[in-house]
């Protein structure tokens, strides 16, 4: 409902398809759907942090799109950010909370949705998952944001491991792997000293990403020239 998901919610809905966002905020998902002034997006409210959320989130979206579904996009994540020296105490420096959502999450989801991913997959037109990892998972950032970044590791295996289960199905799984974006959680590196124009000038290219750069990515891997490409990690970040 936000952020880099709202950005490629913006794109598909731009492009014609039939969009459902979700997230836990009936209000946040309200403003989005708002935001994008178009007749073609709806919205769900759900927790895919666990197990059984997943599960009636994907039960939901049958009920709404008659057993079908084209495009999976798992975007939903958190962050976690707090030095090794501190004593983190219950938060366990934010693994339990940044795993349930960025890792378990995807693979909940993924599984409850396999079914619905079928019915629309065929040789020619896969149905298509695309999994919102990070460069992060790639190489390290200087933030004690271990958690967060062992996270988009496991989720760029977690693609290639559902690209091989899956493509006797007919369903591609790749990753979008972005740089630095704009949005709440990259604001959140200002703690770590790391604000927008710093992150631009490190940046190759000089800039840091936006709409155009997250949609179009996922836009390429769900039509018909990505339809022969599965289990890969398409960074999209600068350089």
């Amino acid at each position: 409902s936000r952020g880099i998901g709202l950005m490629i919610a913006k794109g598909f809905s731009n492009a014609g398809a039939n969009v459902l966002l979700t997230s836990r905020s009936e209000e946040a998902c309200k403003e989005a759907v708002e935001s994008l002034g178009t007749s073609n997006c709806r919205y769900l409210v759900s927790n895919v942090s666990s197990r059984a959320g997943c599960e009636q989130l994907a039960e939901q979206v049958a009920e709404m799109f008659d057993n079908r579904l084209d495009v999976l996009i798992n975007n939903a994540g958190t962050s976690w950010g707090e030095p090794l020296e501190r004593k983190s105490g219950k938060a366990n420096w934010g693994f339990d909370k940044v795993m349930d959502l960025n890792v378990k999450g995807i693979f909940y989801l993924t599984r409850a949705c396999i079914p619905l991913l079928e019915k629309s997959a065929t040789t020619e037109d896969p149905a298509r998952i695309i999994n919102v990892g990070s460069v992060v998972g790639l190489v390290p950032q200087e933030a004690p944001t271990h958690a967060y970044d062992a996270s988009k590791a496991a989720v760029h295996q977690l693609t290639k491991k559902f690209a091989a289960d899956l493509a006797p199905k007919h369903i591609t799984v790749n990753c979008l792997a972005p740089g630095f974006v704009p949005s709440r959680m990259s604001d959140g590196l200002k703690s770590w000293g790391a604000d927008r124009e710093t992150i631009a000038k490190n940046v190759p290219l000089g800039r840091m990403g936006n709409e155009n750069d997250m949609a179009g990515a996922c836009i390429y891997l769900s039509s018909q020239a990505g339809a022969w490409c599965t289990g890969v990690i398409l960074n999209v970040d600068g350089g």
